[in-house]
């Protein structure tokens, strides 16, 4: 990380100054008005805004908490203890830990080399994030719906990111933009944000490394990034086969998990892979349907009218980018 905000991040704060002065008590004041532990959103977001930042408390152990809003850590200096729904996670340098409303974390007392940031989110600022990505994905959709939904199947995702430079690059330049207030910075900060989603649906075999009891969950990020690399010829056999596991569970899993079928998943894919196909290339319709992986032009044309409400020819003249 860059010296200059790596120092900036390291400041000794009034509350740090009171622990190393002796005084282990923590103002709970200073992060809810509630007899519950929740750290509020209206306590720690500037007014108006989606997205904040404030560098981790160290010098002390932190009791269990919630939080109202999605809260990001990031590891930018050193390693911490989190005990997150009763689970041991440790966050070294470079990792991420993205925590939804219904996680429960404790940390243990940090160094003060230790040096992390969290990132406090509110739920609509991914709404922004699906409009600003044109590009669908059911495994898009199924991180960030992990972190907005309050009814998820997991609600917490350890990122082990310190050997991936572009991760690195964006939580930095994210880091930068909050601790600078730059200009532009709404637009900014949600385009980052944006990145390192699609950067991290690139990388989910990063993802709960060390929790082996998440299973099913990290089973389910297979299956996803399966589907989008594989989409155009995609199979249950085949993906049975890579997980070893009989084709009937991993159906029930994507089903259970997912709200629709391997066969739904693979079609949707296909289906708005010609979209973007037919608003950014000049490729004849009949390319794009041989391109995305079917044959069979009369029953690609039922599907995407079935999703679309229009012909292909329509959608292209209608959502046309060149």
């Amino acid at each position: 990380m860059n010296k200059q905000l790596l120092k900036h991040l390291s400041r000794i704060s009034p509350e740090e100054e009171q622990f190393l002065n002796g005084d282990l008590t923590l103002q709970k004041s200073l992060y809810t008005s509630l007899d519950a532990f929740i750290i509020e959103s209206e306590k720690m977001l500037s007014q108006g805004k989606l997205i904040d930042m404030r560098p981790g408390t160290r010098f002390i152990h932190f009791p269990k908490h919630h939080h109202n809003y999605i809260e990001i850590v990031y590891m930018c200096s050193g390693s911490t203890l989190h005990i997150v729904n009763g689970r041991s996670i440790h966050l070294q340098t470079g990792d991420f830990l993205f925590l939804n409303q219904n996680a429960s974390q404790e940390i243990m007392p940090a160094g003060e080399d230790d040096v992390s940031v969290n990132f406090m989110v509110l739920p609509e600022f991914f709404d922004r994030i699906f409009l600003m990505i044109q590009e669908d994905s059911a495994l898009r959709e199924f991180l960030i719906g992990t972190l907005k939904s309050g009814n998820s199947m997991v609600d917490y995702l350890h990122f082990s990111a310190h050997d991936i430079l572009p991760i690195q690059n964006l939580a930095e330049n994210l880091i930068w933009s909050l601790a600078y207030n730059r200009r532009s910075k709404n637009n900014i900060n949600q385009t980052t944000m944006g990145l390192l989603f699609l950067e991290l649906q690139n990388h989910t075999d990063k993802i709960n490394q060390d929790s082996p009891d998440l299973y099913e969950q990290n089973t389910m990020f297979t299956s996803l990034q399966y589907i989008e690399e594989h989409y155009t010829n995609a199979s249950l056999e085949e993906l049975a086969s890579l997980l070893h596991q009989p084709t009937y569970w991993v159906s029930k899993l994507i089903k259970k998990h997912s709200g629709y079928t391997f066969k739904n998943l693979v079609q949707r894919k296909r289906l708005n892979q010609s979209a973007y196909l037919l608003s950014n290339t000049t490729l004849p319709v009949e390319d794009v349907i041989a391109i995305v992986g079917y044959d069979n032009t009369s029953y690609f044309h039922r599907l995407f009218r079935e999703l679309f409400l229009c012909t292909p020819k329509s959608y292209r003249r209608t959502h046309r980018k060149l």
